[in-house]
């Protein structure tokens, strides 16, 4: 099988191949990336992100639904928390969105966050990059829900959804984590909660005193496990990529373009590292520095020096 053409036909089966190599990250999977990376960036990505048990999963089931009423060319990856007995996600979210999996145009793929930090796995931008290839409209990604590490969604998304639960704290805890700035629209999901109100009024006084210079976002209501408010939440989504100027998409393609270069850079130079280094002269250098007759710094630049004149 042609990896990378089959991509480009939208098959589902090459689809997953190919995420699962980038995500092994092997030589194989930056040869067929390179073949891809010219049918990319077309796609509109939202981000969603928040609290744990803020109901992340089934809003991102129920905007599912709704999408594909218009296009079924949809892409889910939903980073859940790596297994600490595997490595690999635990497929809670995959679980919850089931009734799509039937739909050959919908594509669901967890992914292990595997330690990296931001609520998103590694490899989430070479993914986006193969869905875009397999011509998904539409591409959703749900981080893994770790509170204030969110922020990376940012780095990828064209929109940035931000779910909130009144009575939890939440609220607060959106501004302390830095959110603030990344939304484009709070949801303040289980709005059948005598709370709603209260978290709503507190919520909107907050963003008009912390963004008054600043555009403020909508803050939309939702019962996700009703599907109420889903269709005004989607209808805010639309408005908001209309609204969009050329320039801001831009800047935001070139966003996800930057972080995906740093990684593959750092993920060059980490590999070029491991194999001039075994494991033994590491523990070495732990010793030296341990016993202060050294410093991480200065071990650090001459590690890195070994790699001076290497293509």
């Amino acid at each position: 099988m042609d990896l990378p053409e089959e991509i480009l036909k939208g098959n589902s089966r090459a689809v997953a191949k190919g995420i699962s190599l980038v995500e092994d990250d092997g030589a194989e999977a930056q040869s067929m990336m390179k073949s891809l990376f010219p049918h990319t960036g077309r796609s509109t990505i939202i981000g969603i992100t928040g609290a744990p048990g803020s109901g992340k999963s089934t809003l991102v089931d129920q905007i599912v639904s709704q999408i594909s009423m218009e296009d079924s060319r949809i892409g889910i990856i939903a980073v859940d928390p790596s297994s600490p007995f595997t490595g690999g996600a635990i497929l809670g979210d995959r679980i919850r969105m089931m009734r799509h999996s039937q739909n050959p145009d919908i594509f669901i793929r967890s992914m292990a966050t595997r330690g990296h930090l931001g609520g998103l796995a590694k490899s989430t931008g070479e993914a986006i990059s193969i869905l875009e290839a397999a011509g998904k409209k539409y591409i959703l990604i749900e981080t893994v829900g770790v509170g204030q590490d969110e922020v990376e969604v940012v780095k990828m998304a064209d929109i940035v959804l931000v779910v909130l639960i009144p009575g939890a704290g939440d609220e607060i805890q959106a501004f302390k984590a830095g959110i603030m700035e990344i939304a484009d629209a709070f949801v303040l999901n289980k709005a059948d909660s005598p709370e709603t109100l209260r978290a709503e009024r507190q919520l909107k006084a907050m963003l008009d005193l912390g963004l008054k210079d600043h555009t403020v976002p909508p803050v939309c209501k939702t019962v996700a496990t009703t599907g109420k408010g889903i269709v005004e939440l989607w209808s805010t989504v639309q408005d908001l990529m209309k609204t969009r100027s050329q320039k801001d998409m831009m800047f935001r393609k070139k966003r996800l373009i930057e972080w995906m270069l740093r990684d593959i850079i750092n993920a060059k130079v980490s590999r070029a590292v491991q194999s001039r280094m075994d494991e033994d002269e590491f523990s070495r250098f732990i010793d030296l520095i341990y016993r202060r007759e050294t410093d991480p710094y200065s071990v650090a630049d001459g590690i890195i020096g070994r790699l001076k004149g290497i293509v």
